[in-house]
């Protein structure tokens, strides 16, 4: 059985559009995505509401999820880093994780042919 594997990455919402284009033109359609919360080295942002100082300590973030063959991971990652990529923090984080089966429900289909 050829390797499974699942990317996981977490960005801005504004820059969703982006990645989706960016997926679709080297192939890649089947994508979950998820708004989440969360925060990492910005540990929250400071905004001003009629004079007074509050913080946001969840940033909005879209997490999109990918279950793919190995031997397109290289071109996601890539093309996700090149899409995402401004050099502020905030950018986002790429996961990539090996997935044990896929199982479609429908016909019972497994692996690769699950995809």
């Amino acid at each position: 059985m050829t390797d499974i594997i699942k990317i996981e990455i977490l960005v801005r919402p504004d820059s969703l559009e982006d990645l989706k284009v960016a997926m679709n033109s080297i192939g890649i359609q089947g994508m979950t995505v998820t708004h989440v919360q969360g925060y990492g080295n910005q540990k929250g942002i400071t905004h001003m509401y009629r004079g007074v100082e509050y913080e946001v300590n969840l940033l909005p973030k879209v997490k999109i999820e990918m279950v793919v063959e190995e031997k397109v991971v290289d071109e996601i990652v890539n093309t996700a880093k090149e899409v995402l990529a401004t050099g502020k923090i905030g950018d986002g984080k790429i996961f990539i994780y090996p997935v044990m089966n896929v199982i479609k429900i429908r016909t019972g289909e497994e692996g690769i042919d699950a995809l």
